[in-house]
């Protein structure tokens, strides 16, 4: 088990290290350029990952919320808070009009059949509609 184990780790930390380097852009990467880095660590089995980990990426957070890919970094959208976004502002504007324009019908409508039902109740002549 244990041989198993020192066999294991390094083989993980060089993985880690692979996948690190190569998502990592390549204005992050520091002293040797990106493609030199993978190279260290894949062919310095031990060693390579951890000089990698150590000395070969900037380890503080990117400005401007930056992702590791090179596509989502230039297919980012830009969040703006809903009170802010003047197409989210139109479009609930566009909605309230839909909405006040289908209460003034259902109203209309209320009322259409208040009168009816009052005339029914006064014995007046039967509806137009011959209900």
């Amino acid at each position: 088990m244990f041989r198993a184990l020192i066999y294991l780790l390094p083989l993980a930390l060089t993985i880690y290290a692979f996948i690190d380097c190569l998502n990592t852009p390549e204005d992050e990467a520091k002293h040797l350029p990106k493609i030199a880095w993978v190279f260290i660590i894949l062919l310095f089995w031990i060693v390579g990952p951890i000089v990698w980990l150590a000395a070969g990426k900037m380890r503080q957070a990117p400005a401007g919320g930056r992702t590791p890919s090179e596509w989502h970094r230039n297919h980012r959208s830009q969040w703006v808070a809903p009170d802010d976004n003047p197409e989210f502002l139109n479009a609930l504007k566009d909605e309230n009009k839909k909405d006040e324009s289908l209460l003034k019908d259902w109203e209309a409508d209320l009322r259409r059949r208040e009168d009816e039902l009052k005339r029914r109740e006064n014995g007046d002549s039967p509806s137009p509609s011959g209900e």
